[in-house]
C-alpha cells in the first residue's frame, strides 16, 4: 500500500502543477477530486504519519500566525521610476557604476499583491514568510499550503533539487474574484476589501485555515534568493531552473539587449495589461546578470540593480448626469456621482463616490458637469478635477438633503465627524445591511441568513428591525424565494439560538456607531447588561477605561432614539438583558478573583500550546482585557517565541512581561 500512495501522491502533484502553474489540465476537475479521494481513503486505512508534502495537507486547522523571523537576507523594497526619462537615468547609473561595461535587462510585470518567501528544505516546502518590514516577517505557512499553485514538494527533473532553497514571489488574487468575496465580507458585517491586493493579504493572514483555502489565491515567483549547489549566471536561468522544479513564474518576464526595448515592453503593457486576470501596477526592471548585480550592490533600501517602472494612473473626461445619495448601514450618507459611461483603465465606469458633503463643496461638484476622472490604484474611480471652464451656465449645485432619502427622518450634523447620519435605526436603507451585521459570525451568528433572503424579508415588510427576526415562522419563511421547508426550518432553529448569544454580541450586533467589538466587551464588562448600560448617564459611560466621549455620546445617543428595538428584543427572549443573565456567564466565577481581572494584555510571538486567539480568550474568561497595542496603559505584556516591535516598546515603557510559561502558570 505505501508504493501505491507514494506513487497516487507523485500523480496528484503531476496534475496540480499542470493545472495551477502551466494552464495545462490534462484531466477533468471531476477526474482531479477521484484521485484525491481516493488519496484520502488510502492514508486514513494506513496508521503511518502523513508527511507534509501529501496534497492531502494543503487545509489543516488554524493558522499559526504572528511569529516573526528574520529573513536570510533583506527582502527589500524597489525605487519607483514613473517616466522614460527616469528609467534612462536609472540605465546610465547602472553602466556608470559598472564602467561602461555591456548591460542586459530581465523586464516583469509588478503584480499587485503582497511579497512572501517560501523555503523549501530537501524538496519539501517547509515555511513561508510574508515581506513585513523587509528584515523580519511574518509566518504563514499554513496559509500559504492552501495555494495550489504553491508546489508542497518540488520536482525532480534533470536538475538536482537544492537541499535548501528559498524562493520569493507575490501572492495575488486574480481581478474577477473580490466582487464575490466582498459581497460575502458584506454579509458578515465586514468592510469590503478596496482591491485584490487588500484581500490577498487580508486573506494570507486569516486563522481560519479552511476560508484561505475558499478564496482562490495565486501565486508568482519572481526571485530565486538562496538555493545550496545552484550557482546560475542570470535571473532567467535561474527563473528557468525554478520553473522546471515546479515553481509558477509568470510567463510575460522578457530579456531585453538594451533600455530602449525595455521602453517598448513598458508601452506595450500599458495598453494590454486591462486584459490580464490580475492587477499589475508597473513593471520591474532587473539587470539581469548576477555578478553584475552584486557589484551594484543595495542602498539601505533599495537594491540598485532593478526599478519598478510604474504605470501612470489613467484619466478620462465625462459628465456628472446627477447626484445621488445613499446610506450605509451606520446611517452615513455618502454622495454619488452617477456619470455618462466612460471607459477607464479596462472598465467601464457609470458613478465614483463623492465622499461627504464637504468633499462636494471643497471641489465645487456640480450636476452637469464636465469632471476629470482618475482610478486610484486602477481600482477606485474618483474626481480628481472639475472643468470649470468647460461650464455653460445649466449646471445645478447639489443641495445635501436635510432629511433622509430612504426614510424622511431629520439628519444629523455634528462638528466633531464630516459624516452626515439618519439616527433612525428602522430606515429601509440601512436595514438590509444592519440585519447583515446582526446575523454575522461575530456577532449574533445566524448562519443561513445570506443577503438574497434578508432582500426578501425587507422588501416584503416580513422584517423592519432585527427584532422582528424572532417572530418569523417557518410558514412564512417557506413563502419566499429557494427557501423551501428543511431551509425555513433551519433559520428559524438558527434565530432561535441566537437568542442565548451574550450582551457584548448583541451591542456589537447592533451596530452602534464606534462600538467595534471590543469597546462592546468593555462596556459590558463594566455594565454587566444592556439594561444598565441604556440607564447610565454620559458622564459614567465616558469614565470608563477606553471609552472616550466620541464612544460615550454614540451609546446614549443610540439609546435614546432605539428603546423600542430594545423592547421588542427583551420581549423576544434574548437572554443577554439582565444583570442576573449576564453575572450567570462561565467565565463570572472565574472572573472575580482571578490574577488576569481588570488588567489589560498584550499578547505577541508564538505560545507553540495554543493560538493567539485562545490566549487572548482565556484572558477575557477571567476578567481581563487584550489589545493589539503596546502603550503606558498596558499591564502586561505576553511574549512567546520570534517577538519584535511590541516586546522592544514593552521594554521601553517598562512594562512587565510574562513569558509563555508564566502565562500558563497564571491560567
Amino acid at each position: 500500500m505505501r508504493t501505491e500512495i507514494d506513487e497516487l501522491r507523485a500523480l496528484i502533484r503531476y496534475h496540480e502543477h499542470k493545472y495551477y502553474a502551466e494552464n495545462l489540465p490534462e484531466i477533468s476537475d471531476a477526474d482531479f477530486d477521484v484521485l484525491m479521494r481516493e488519496l484520502e481513503e488510502l492514508e486514513a486505512a494506513t496508521d503511518a504519519p502523513i508527511p507534509p508534502d501529501s496534497p492531502t495537507r494543503r487545509v489543516g486547522g488554524g493558522a499559526e500566525l504572528g511569529t516573526r523571523l528574520q529573513h536570510r537576507t533583506p527582502m527589500l523594497s524597489l525605487n519607483n521610476s514613473y517616466d522614460e526619462n527616469e528609467l534612462r537615468e536609472f540605465a546610465e547609473r547602472v553602466h556608470r557604476l559598472l564602467e561602461g561595461t555591456s548591460v542586459e535587462y530581465v523586464t516583469e510585470l509588478k503584480i499587485d499583491g503582497l511579497g512572501v518567501s517560501l523555503i523549501y528544505e530537501n524538496g519539501v516546502f517547509t515555511r513561508g514568510l510574508t515581506r513585513g518590514d523587509g528584515e523580519y516577517g511574518e509566518e504563514v505557512t499554513d496559509n500559504l499550503r492552501t495555494i495550489r499553485s504553491v508546489p508542497l514538494r518540488l520536482i525532480e527533473t534533470e536538475i538536482a533539487v537544492p537541499p535548501v532553497l528559498e524562493a520569493r514571489g507575490e501572492v495575488f488574487l486574480p481581478k474577477d474574484c473580490l466582487t464575490e468575496i466582498n459581497i460575502q465580507r458584506e454579509t458578515e458585517g465586514e468592510l469590503p476589501f478596496a482591491n485584490p491586493r487588500n484581500a490577498a493579504a487580508g486573506s494570507l493572514r486569516l486563522l481560519d485555515v479552511s476560508i484561505t483555502a475558499s478564496r482562490p489565491l495565486d501565486i508568482f515567483i519572481y526571485t530565486l534568493n538562496y538555493a545550496e549547489g545552484f550557482t546560475p549566471a542570470t535571473h532567467t536561468e535561474s527563473l528557468e531552473n525554478m520553473r522546471r522544479l515546479g515553481l509558477k513564474c509568470n510567463p510575460h518576464t522578457t530579456y531585453h539587449k538594451s533600455i530602449e526595448d525595455v521602453q517598448k515592453y513598458y508601452e506595450r503593457w500599458v495598453e494590454e495589461r486591462h486584459g490580464l486576470t490580475y492587477e499589475t501596477d508597473g513593471i520591474v526592471v532587473k539587470v539581469n546578470n548576477f555578478s553584475q548585480q552584486q557589484e551594484l550592490g543595495t542602498t539601505s533600501k533599495y537594491p540598485r540593480w532593478a526599478v519598478a517602472y510604474k504605470f501612470n494612473a489613467q484619466q478620462a473626461i465625462t459628465t456628472v448626469e446627477k447626484i445621488d445619495v445613499q446610506v450605509g448601514r451606520t446611517g452615513a450618507l455618502t454622495p454619488v456621482a452617477i456619470l455618462k459611461p466612460v471607459t477607464l483603465a479596462g472598465a467601464t465606469i457609470t458613478n465614483a463616490t463623492l465622499h461627504n458633503e464637504q468633499e462636494i463643496q471643497t471641489k465645487d461638484i456640480r450636476i452637469g458637469d464636465r469632471i476629470v476622472l482618475e482610478r486610484a490604484g486602477d481600482v477606485i474611480p474618483k474626481v480628481v478635477e472639475v472643468l470649470t471652464a468647460d461650464r455653460t451656465g445649466d449646471e445645478v449645485i447639489f443641495k445635501f438633503p436635510e432629511r433622509c432619502p430612504a426614510c424622511d427622518t431629520p439628519v444629523q450634523r455634528t462638528e466633531k465627524e464630516v459624516a452626515v447620519r439618519c439616527v433612525n435605526v428602522g430606515c429601509v436603507a440601512q436595514l438590509k445591511r444592519r440585519i447583515a451585521h446582526y446575523a454575522s459570525r461575530n456577532a449574533l451568528q445566524i448562519e443561513g441568513l445570506g443577503p438574497a433572503t434578508i432582500d426578501q424579508l425587507v422588501d416584503k415588510e416580513l422584517v423592519r428591525d432585527v427584532a422582528d427576526l424572532y417572530t418569523l415562522e417557518v410558514e412564512k419563511l417557506s413563502t419566499l424565494d429557494r427557501m423551501g421547508a428543511p431551509s425555513a426550518r433551519n433559520l428559524v432553529h438558527q434565530i432561535e439560538k441566537s437568542k442565548e448569544a451574550p450582551a457584548e454580541k448583541l451591542l456589537f450586533g447592533l451596530g452602534i456607531f464606534h462600538v467595534g467589538e471590543n469597546v462592546a466587551e468593555l462596556l459590558i464588562e463594566h455594565f454587566s447588561s444592556l439594561d444598565k448600560l441604556s440607564k447610565t448617564p454620559l458622564e459614567e459611560i465616558e469614565s470608563v477605561r477606553g471609552i472616550g466621549p466620541q464612544i460615550a455620546e454614540s451609546v446614549l445617543n443610540f439609546f435614546g432614539h432605539n428603546q423600542p428595538l430594545l423592547d421588542k428584543l427583551r420581549g423576544a427572549g434574548l437572554h443577554c438583558f439582565t444583570v442576573e443573565a449576564a453575572s450567570n456567564r462561565p467565565e463570572a466565577s472565574i472572573a472575580a478573583d482571578s490574577f488576569f481581572s481588570g488588567k489589560t494584555f498584550v499578547v505577541t510571538g508564538s505560545l507553540k500550546s495554543m493560538t493567539r486567539g485562545e490566549a487572548s480568550n482565556e484572558i477575557k474568561n477571567r476578567g481581563g482585557r487584550v489589545t493589539s497595542s503596546v502603550t503606558s496603559k498596558t499591564d502586561y505584556l505576553i511574549a512567546g517565541e520570534g517577538t519584535g516591535s511590541k516586546y522592544t516598546k514593552a521594554v521601553e515603557l517598562e512594562i512587565p512581561i510574562l513569558t509563555a510559561a508564566d502565562f500558563f502558570e497564571k491560567l
